[in-house]
Order: C-alpha cells, then sequence, then structure tokens
C-alpha cells in the first residue's frame, strides 16, 4: 500500500468514528476528506474489504448495538444517535445484521461488535506467500490471534469469547491452530478439526484477502493436516446481509453448498470440500 494510500484511508476512518451519528454516504464522506468519490471508492475497498458503505453501516449498527445493552436510552433515541431518520428503518437494519429486533438484542444483555474500527498495517512486506510459511500456533499468537478474530468475525454467531479462547488453546496444544504471518504481523489464522475434517475458523487480514491466503491455507489442510478427508465447514445463508463475502470465497475455494442450520440462535448453511484425489482413487 502506498503512503498516499494510507493517508487518505486513515482519514476516512477517523472521519467515519467522528461522524457515526451522520450522514456517511461516500458523496459526503469523499467531500469531507476531499477525495474523488470514485477513487475513494475503488481504494476503500481495496484496502478495507467491503465498500465504504458497508463498512460505515457496520460501524453505526455496533455502536446501537452497544448502546441497546449498555445505555438505557430509548430505542428512537439511539435510532437517532447512529444516523437514522426514523426507529423503523433503525429496526430493519439492525434485524438484518444482527438477527434480532432492537427490543430483543437488549432484552438478550449480551454485546458483540458487528465492526470494530478498522486498523490498517504499514506495508506488505510480500506479494506471495508460500507452504512452509504456514506454522503451528503458539501462546504467544493468542492476543494477536484474538485481535484478528474480532476484525473479521462480523459478529457471527455471537460470539463468547471466554469460551471461544479456551477452544483455541486447546486447538494450539493440539497442533490444530496454524498461523501466516508477514514478518511480526499475523495476517491468516486457521483452527480445524481432524475427525471429521472441518474448519472452525479461517480469518485473513482484509488487507491481505487478495492474494490467495485462503487457498493456501486450504492447501496445507489437504496435503499435510487433513489428507484424504473431505473437509467441512459453515458461513452465512445466501442472502444475509451481514455476510462480506465468506460464502463467495469458499464457491470459489471449492466448497459445495449442503444443509442449511441454525448455530448458537443464527441462520448458517453448511459447505463441504471433497477431496478429489481420494474420489478418484475409491472410483477406480
Amino acid at each position: 500500500m502506498s503512503d498516499s494510500s494510507l493517508t487518505c484511508i486513515n482519514s476516512v476512518i477517523a472521519y467515519i468514528e467522528d461522524h457515526l451519528n451522520g450522514n456517511l454516504d461516500l458523496g459526503t464522506v469523499a467531500a469531507a476528506v476531499h477525495y474523488s468519490k470514485y477513487h475513494l471508492h475503488r481504494v476503500f475497498s481495496e484496502t478495507v474489504g467491503m465498500t465504504l458503505h458497508d463498512y460505515a453501516n457496520r460501524r453505526q449498527l455496533t455502536e446501537a448495538a452497544k448502546l441497546l445493552v449498555f445505555s438505557n436510552k430509548q430505542i428512537i433515541e439511539i435510532a437517532s444517535i447512529c444516523g437514522y431518520e426514523s426507529q423503523q428503518s433503525f429496526t430493519n437494519a439492525f434485524k438484518a445484521m444482527y438477527k434480532a429486533t432492537p427490543a430483543q438484542y437488549r432484552d438478550s444483555g449480551c454485546f458483540y461488535p458487528l465492526q470494530l474500527r478498522f486498523t490498517l498495517q504499514r506495508k506488505q512486506s510480500a506479494e506471495e506467500y508460500n507452504l512452509q510459511q504456514i506454522q503451528p500456533a503458539v501462546f504467544s499468537d493468542i492476543p494477536a490471534w484474538m485481535d484478528l478474530m474480532r476484525l473479521v468475525i462480523d459478529g457471527y454467531p455471537v460470539m463468547d469469547e471466554t469460551e471461544y479462547l479456551e477452544k483455541l488453546k486447546e486447538s494450539i496444544l493440539e497442533k490444530r491452530a496454524l498461523v501466516l504471518k508477514d514478518n511480526t504481523v499475523l495476517i491468516g489464522a486457521l483452527a480445524f478439526t481432524r475427525s471429521p475434517g472441518s474448519i472452525e475458523f479461517l480469518g485473513i487480514h482484509p488487507q491481505y484477502r487478495n492474494l490467495g491466503i485462503q487457498k493456501l491455507f486450504l492447501k496445507a489442510l489437504l496435503q499435510i493436516y487433513l489428507p484424504g478427508q473431505d473437509i467441512s465447514t459453515t458461513t452465512y445463508r445466501k442472502g444475509d446481509k451481514a455476510d462480506t463475502g465468506y460464502r463467495d470465497m469458499l464457491l470459489e475455494l471449492g466448497f459445495s453448498e449442503r444443509e442449511l442450520l441454525i448455530e448458537y440462535g443464527y441462520p448458517t448453511q453448511r459447505f463441504v470440500y471433497q477431496d478429489r484425489y481420494r474420489e478418484e482413487k475409491e472410483h477406480a
């Protein structure tokens, strides 16, 4: 990333954080930071991994969720604080992302961010990575892993961090957690189970999503850790507005759609990657 692009996106993120209670459409933000909206749309999407509209919307809804759980403000007031002109438009947008109305979410008393403030990495030291760079995670990787998880999990499904941390420690002890770093920066992480073979977590830092790292992690599973096994995982259902590209990623990797599920009260779908070499061998 060039220094000019870094400066541009940092300015935009700072502006969004200072104006979460207002209109954050592309034209308004572009004018405020003195960039062409077409240039801003391209650079922001390439860097953050989603459009400026989607990022701003998710940040506003995250702040709304926080207010619902940790304040006594009325829902209509929270809607206004977070940039919505009516309680109904706020309710529709909130339910599309959190799968609960604002009132239901408040009653649950459980806050989890849909989108945290995006943090840019200074530079990428490599354009290509190889299989040997993927290594088993160690306990010292946990803080960076948790930061990456919070950045990419997108509130799906609602996360219990205490439970997640215990499972992560177990995965590290059993050599079922893998990491990829760019110098000291954790840019990718994967946790899996062996029997049956499944991906429990696959997170790639948004700035690195266009470098084929997802495919590299899948290759590591197929060749080193889960040879001869089919691999399953779950993600958003088709049309879920909270999805920032996970379904498309799985389809591009060669996963096939399977049954619809409900996980922790969240509507999901199972995907399966079939080991084609094993199938061909069995058929022969």
